[in-house]
């Protein structure tokens, strides 16, 4: 009796467990039994209610008080309401409880995560049979901890973009940015962090796990960054064939996921491939500012070189769309890496934002960028001077400013700050070359195999030549996976190139 009243106990305070690998298909779970499955669901749906609860409270508060429910009577009222649903949630605790201490398959999974941790290799291969809630999983590698920066360095109003504007102008615009971008901005750049889309995707990732575990037998891992986020990582290794010893490492997107993302691009063409998370996004904690993108990143790295045992002139960064940012600070401080490759991604963030926008909150929109998100890929970019490739997807609905205007794509100015970085002296003679540049990147791959070159100035082909050896068209619209077969053959001339 002493036995599993212990065993109820450990189990009010265990992690939910998803999936057991190799347990049927991809989108077969573990089965709760009905207390188990009954409880949960009271505890998931209250959880739902009071995040939304959390983001709808100022509104609530100010009807409640304009309702007059701050009387004596309704605040009895709201006590034994709020009593009775903490009883339920009690309740229901203790329900998924006894249903999880009476279904095997999850004290065989309970044994696992509580067995002792003497042998760390033996312990994650027992682990890694279960898909789990990731604040469960232990640490597998951990940075050196940040020394805390000073009081002014973190004021929240210690930069301004707008330093034209009158201050008593300038302040209020300070102020509503920081809220702004601590409530809804940095979630509108970075969609993948809203409940709403990770509720949403919730299957679609458990199964995009469950394909990278069983078919490409990856290895997942939780990596503690320098400000104390926890990233969710997995690891596919191919080192057995040619390709495979170098590692790729991949960026997503804004509302891109490891699990349902760019990595099998690289594992498809026979590459090592590691993938991680935003902050914010699915296990991974934190918020995706840049400077816990940049931690993030810094810590992958880290992991690669330290414990996946790859030497950072064989590994890859790779960056789509958003996820260029932390791919070009990477390349940045890193310059010893192989290569970079940077798929659908921009300059700035801060045209794309206004375009998205509407024009009279132009100001507030600047503030937020350039003192909070700053994402300036072009300027980590013309700092790096190791081989990249620039992929420009022709048909791309997001990084072009005006729909089916290629010249408007953001990757054109990419291209440009790139060519200006590494070639001075031809940009410096004359604008004959800049011209000839802004004339034929507008164009397509295909309209520029048109052109003949020998009848061309030695400008004009040097030009040609330039946006050759840095960009290739890929034709299809932004979300659009990239061919394996088309990243092979950049990895095959990326250095050829350069």
């Amino acid at each position: 009796m002493a036995k599993m009243l212990k065993l109820i106990w450990q189990c009010l305070y265990s992690p939910r467990l998803y999936k057991i690998y190799g347990d049927g298909e991809k989108d077969n779970l573990y089965k709760p039994k009905q207390l188990e499955k009954f409880g949960d669901k009271i505890i998931s749906t209250a959880q739902s209610i009071f995040t939304v609860a959390g983001y709808t409270s100022p509104f609530m508060c100010t009807y409640i008080y304009r309702r007059g429910f701050f009387s004596w009577d309704e605040t009895v009222f709201l006590s034994k309401f709020f009593t009775g649903i903490g009883c339920l949630m009690a309740i229901s605790f203790f329900m998924r409880a006894i249903g999880r201490a009476f279904n095997s398959q999850y004290t065989d999974f309970l044994n696992a995560i509580t067995s002792p941790k003497t042998n760390h290799k033996a312990y994650m291969t027992s682990i890694r049979k279960y898909d789990f809630e990731f604040s469960a999983w232990p640490v597998s590698f951990a940075m050196p901890a940040k020394s805390s920066s000073s009081w002014f360095e973190n004021f929240p109003f210690n930069k301004c973009s707008n330093r034209n504007l009158p201050i008593y102008q300038r302040i209020p615009l300070q102020v509503i940015a920081f809220i702004a971008v601590h409530t809804f901005a940095l979630r509108l750049i970075y969609p993948g962090t809203l409940g709403l889309i990770q509720n949403l995707l919730w299957m679609p990732l458990i199964e995009g796990r469950t394909q990278l575990v069983e078919t490409y037998n990856g290895k997942r891992a939780k990596i503690l960054t320098s400000d104390a986020n926890c990233i969710d990582t997995i690891f596919v290794e191919n080192r057995a064939h040619t390709n495979g010893k170098i590692l790729v490492i991949c960026c997503e997107g804004n509302s891109g996921f490891y699990e349902i993302g760019i990595i099998t691009t690289p594992i498809k063409a026979g590459y090592s491939a590691l993938g991680w998370n935003h902050p914010g996004f699915a296990g991974s904690t934190g918020m995706p500012f840049p400077n816990q993108e940049q931690n993030s990143i810094d810590a992958v790295i880290q992991y690669a070189i330290t414990e996946l045992k790859f030497p950072i002139e064989n590994i890859v960064i790779y960056g789509w769309s958003i996820g260029g940012y932390s791919a070009s600070w990477a390349a940045l401080n890193y310059p010893e890496i192989n290569s970079l490759v940077l798929d659908a991604t921009f300059d700035d963030l801060l045209p794309l934002a206004q375009n998205q926008m509407p024009k009279s909150w132009a100001l507030l929109v600047k503030e937020v960028v350039r003192s909070y998100v700053d994402l300036n890929v072009g300027e980590f970019l013309i700092q790096f001077k190791g081989p990249v490739q620039i992929i420009r997807r022709t048909e791309d609905e997001v990084i072009c400013l005006r729909q089916g205007q290629l010249g408007t794509n953001c990757g054109n100015n990419l291209l440009m700050k790139l060519l200006q970085s590494r070639y001075p002296p031809w940009f410096s003679e004359d604008n004959s070359l800049r011209e000839a540049l802004e004339r034929y990147v507008v164009m397509t791959e295909a309209q520029r195999a048109t052109i003949d070159q020998q009848e061309l100035s030695e400008t004009n082909r040097r030009a040609l030549q330039l946006i050759v050896k840095y960009m290739r068209d890929f034709q299809s619209t932004h979300c659009a996976p990239l061919p394996e077969a088309q990243f092979a053959d950049i990895m095959k001339t990326i250095h050829l190139k350069n």
